[in-house]
């Protein structure tokens, strides 16, 4: 019996072994991804999609409502549903229960202000060059009341203030509260949401002037004029008042850094005897790498000069 063969002149082939691994790329690509998850939601959010979402809606009654091409829509729809922004079922789209919640106009937790001006604040742009070269002295910037009270309220109304009423609710000393400080409150939505979770507890917002009264209006807004009040003023040089059974400083204490431990005594002397102090703020672990969201949240502001992430026990050692 004849065997055909196959032979190879002038060269010799290896066979070399593939690669041995025990780690996935697969969070390499997620990291791909990311921006293009961020345009479906933007786009949606410019187009205003999610208004016509809250009940289930065909493509051709989407595209009739927004103007958009009909084939291509099909396929946007199709998109922010695989990144579960929107649900499909028998052809039809309605909103997921984060996009009603947060992404519709009419909603008072609707974060399109707030979420396009985080975008802006976190994307830091030149980023080799910002690493390469000195960072550029802080900018000041004009101060606009409208601006911040549409663009952080609805953070703080879509679940932040929740966050601070469970903490506090959850303290022991709770039921024997009379009085509260939000310190450097802002728009003082957190000091009303804690004081209206207590039957009896009244409280103070105190921030630099503009602010407090931008905090009244939400006082105003939620009825709470009997309960609560505004002392405006500089938190290093004036006065915070005394009396107080909890003091309250959320995401503010940026502003303090270069004198925290100033700032704690002037708040220990405002409390009464077995008062609290509580502060909910930016910290960091693990050397300053962590947790992730922390670190990429500040790092614009880092990246520029400011220093905003306190080290853990930082502000627990300047209690002490």
């Amino acid at each position: 019996m004849r065997h055909n063969s196959l032979k190879y002149w002038g060269c010799v082939s290896v066979l070399k072994n593939f690669p041995e691994l025990n780690q996935s790329f697969e969070d390499l690509f997620k990291m791909l991804l990311a921006p293009t998850r961020l345009k479906l939601l933007l786009t949606g959010i410019e187009l205003k999609v999610f208004n016509q979402l809250s009940k289930p809606t065909s493509v051709d009654a989407l595209v009739q409502a927004i103007g958009t091409h009909p084939g291509n829509t099909g396929i946007f729809f199709d998109s922010l549903t695989a990144i579960d922004l929107i649900q499909k079922k028998n052809g039809l789209y309605r909103n997921s229960p984060i996009a009603q919640a947060f992404l519709v106009e009419d909603s008072p937790t609707y974060l399109r202000a707030a979420l396009q001006l985080l975008h802006s604040q976190l994307s830091p742009e030149n980023l080799s060059k910002l690493i390469k070269e000195r960072p550029p002295p802080m900018l000041e910037t004009a101060f606009s009341e409208d601006m911040f009270a549409q663009e952080y309220a609805s953070l703080e109304q879509a679940g932040y203030a929740q966050i601070m009423v469970d903490a506090v609710s959850e303290l022991p000393e709770f039921p024997s509260f009379r009085k509260i400080l939000d310190l450097a409150g802002g728009l003082g939505i957190v000091g009303v949401a804690v004081v209206a979770a207590h039957p009896s507890m009244k409280g103070v917002i105190f921030d630099l002037p503009p602010m407090v009264k931008v905090a009244e209006t939400f006082i105003r807004k939620y009825g709470m004029e009997d309960k609560m009040e505004v002392l405006g003023g500089d938190g290093f040089r004036d006065s915070i008042g005394d009396g107080y059974d909890l003091v309250l400083v959320c995401s503010s204490l940026q502003s303090y850094m270069d004198k925290f431990d100033s700032v704690v005594k002037k708040v220990y002397d405002a409390l009464n005897p077995g008062g609290v102090f509580i502060s909910y703020f930016y910290g960091l672990t693990y050397e300053r790498t962590k947790p992730e969201i922390t670190v990429l949240l500040l790092l614009s502001m880092a990246m520029a000069g400011q220093d905003a992430g306190f080290d853990q026990e930082y502000i627990a050692d300047s209690m002490l």
